[in-house]
């Protein structure tokens, strides 16, 4: 998207280990980093913009320092609830497993059901086949893995998709350099 937006690196990122790039935009650098931690460096004006998926977004919980401004409409998927088949979640206090902690927290409080959550890094799946859990909240996008190992999809949280955020300072400051972009990836993605 960015390559069709007239900004690509002058540099092979993939051949190099360096994290910022100069752009054939000439104005733009690009930086590789943590999807995780884009919002911090756009919220606290290291970035002006940056593109993180809403997952990213919704665990962060902060917006104080960013627009989210345009779906990019890739990297689709959903934060889903799964469980193993014929498991009954209705009763009791639930153990979920998730690298989710916010997005599960404020998920089941508003549902008024109490839960203890277990933060994972990853195989999520695992966690209700060695008891750990009795569900989990995690990235679906097939849902393969799940049925592989013997879980099913029940509640879904959130849609995810990559987002444009930028950041508020910059958006009043140099909001024609800014808003010129998030025109052009808006045409890039409207093609």
């Amino acid at each position: 998207m960015l390559a069709t937006a007239g900004i690509e690196p002058l540099e092979d990122p993939g051949k190099s280990r360096k994290l910022i790039f100069e752009s054939s935009a000439g104005d733009h650098r690009l930086v590789v980093m943590r999807g995780s931690d884009v919002p911090t460096y756009v919220e606290y004006g290291a970035a002006d913009v940056g593109i993180v998926g809403k997952d990213t977004l919704l665990e962060h919980g902060s917006d104080a320092g960013y627009y989210e401004r345009l779906d990019l409409g890739i990297a689709r998927c959903r934060i889903m609830v799964a469980a193993p088949a014929g498991a009954d979640l209705r009763h009791g206090k639930l153990r979920v497993a998730t690298k989710f902690p916010r997005i599960a927290r404020r998920y089941f409080e508003a549902q008024g059901r109490q839960v203890s959550i277990i933060k994972l890094a990853g195989a999520m799946e695992i966690a209700p086949l060695m008891d750990l859990a009795d569900c989990i909240v995690d990235i679906v996008d097939t849902g393969n893995t799940l049925r592989a190992n013997g879980l099913v999809a029940l509640e879904t949280i959130a849609e995810v998709s990559s987002r444009v955020i930028v950041n508020r300072a910059a958006m009043k400051t140099r909001f024609d350099d800014v808003q010129s972009l998030v025109e052009t990836l808006r045409r890039v993605v409207a093609a």
